[in-house]
Parts: structure tokens; C-alpha cells; sequence
């Protein structure tokens, strides 16, 4: 397996290569925003360790060039910034995970080998149904280009939905995953919403399967 290491850090670039060689790893190491670009568009690798805090161009902005020229290769983020949010704006960029220094090298390798066993599948950073277009780091939808304000319910439902654009989803799944868990909700709830969602996104994008449950049209 081909791994490339995108760090700054002399040292820590020389022992992730050292240690991972040693686990019969490839490794290729960059040290610059711009240079692991470069490398992760052409090298055929496996999987990339990025770091965020880069010369030229951010971890965050590298993974995101990637991934809006539907390059797949599974990234772990790895970096100092520990707080949530940047975590969070991490993963919402298009990278499959994320750990924060010091890390555990167990952990690591760990992280590295369950991306590799998922390979690199599309994984867009911009949902798609259609001309809908919902782009969860934005919280933004739009229909033909054109912007659709949501609230957050309905956004959470769209979202939800978006993700198995012509599948039969019944009420009590909706349920499960998009309204508040141990909060008693009465199944009509579902259809009120999907009337809202309607109003907003078309009619006839939104379809019911009589007995079974919505359907969102491609």
C-alpha cells in the first residue's frame, strides 16, 4: 500500500515514514500545501495523512480541491487544532477522519488501516439530487441554482433524504434520524413537514409510496 504523508514537521514527517515503512508501508512525504496537491492528483496512492497547518495551502483547502475534482483518496487529517469546530470543518471538507496531536501511533495506524478497508469510494462533498444541490458544510440547498431557505427541520429532513435519492424511506425512520431522540413524536409530524419541504423544493420531487413511506426523485 502507497501512503502519502503531507507534513511540515521535519521530524514528525521522518517518523511516520520510518514507522510506517516498518509496517510495510510506501510512503512518499511533502511538505508544502501546493506539493502534496501536486502528488495526491498524480502519485496513485492508497490513502494520504494531511496535516492542516501548511505552507502554500491549507490541509483543509487541499482536501477540498480534491474532492471538487472527484478525486476519492481516503485522507486522515492530522493536526494540532483540537477544537471541535475545526474537526468539524476537517470532515465537512471532504476528509474521512480526523486526529489531533499528540497523537497515539497505535491509533494511527489503526485509523489508516479501516480507511484503506473502505477504499475510496465517491464520497462528494455537495449532495445531489437532480438540480438540488445541498452542500452540508455551507448549510446551503439550492434548486436550479437558485437558493432555498430551509429551517433547520426541514433541512435535517432534505439532508436525510438527499442521501438515498431514490429510496423508499418509511415515516419511522424519518422519525429516528431526523427528529429529537426520547422526544414522543406523533407520525403526522413527518407528513407536515414533507408538505413544508414540498412547498420549497417542487412537488413532484418529493413523492409518496402509499403504504411505505417518501421517496426524494433524481
Amino acid at each position: 500500500m502507497r501512503v502519502l504523508v503531507v507534513e511540515d514537521e521535519a521530524r514528525l514527517a521522518a517518523a511516520l515514514q520510518r514507522g510506517l515503512a516498518a509496517e510495510g508501508f510506501v510512503v512518499d512525504t511533502a511538505a508544502t500545501g501546493p506539493s502534496g496537491l501536486d502528488a495526491a492528483r498524480h502519485g496513485g496512492y492508497d490513502a494520504m495523512i494531511l496535516d492542516v497547518m501548511l505552507p502554500g495551502l491549507s490541509g483543509y483547502e487541499v482536501v477540498r480541491r480534491l474532492r471538487a475534482e472527484e478525486h476519492w483518496l481516503p485522507v486522515l487529517m492530522l493536526s494540532a487544532k483540537d477544537g471541535e469546530y475545526d474537526q468539524a470543518d476537517g470532515l465537512d471538507c471532504g476528509a474521512d477522519d480526523y486526529l489531533t496531536k499528540p497523537f497515539s501511533y497505535v491509533v494511527l495506524l489503526a485509523r489508516l488501516r479501516a480507511l484503506l478497508r473502505r477504499g475510496a469510494p465517491e464520497r462528494p462533498t455537495v449532495l445531489s439530487a437532480g438540480d438540488l444541490r445541498l452542500d452540508p458544510a455551507r448549510r446551503r440547498v439550492t434548486r436550479a441554482d437558485v437558493e432555498v431557505t430551509l429551517t433547520a427541520r426541514e433541512y435535517a429532513l432534505l439532508a436525510y433524504l438527499i442521501r438515498r435519492p431514490g429510496q423508499v424511506v418509511s415515516k419511522i425512520e424519518l422519525l429516528d434520524h431526523v427528529w429529537d431522540a426520547g422526544v414522543e413524536t406523533a407520525p403526522n409530524a413527518v407528513e407536515v413537514y414533507v408538505g413544508y419541504l414540498r412547498r420549497k423544493i417542487g412537488r413532484e420531487r418529493l413523492e409518496t409510496v402509499r403504504g411505505a413511506g417518501y421517496r426524494l426523485a433524481t
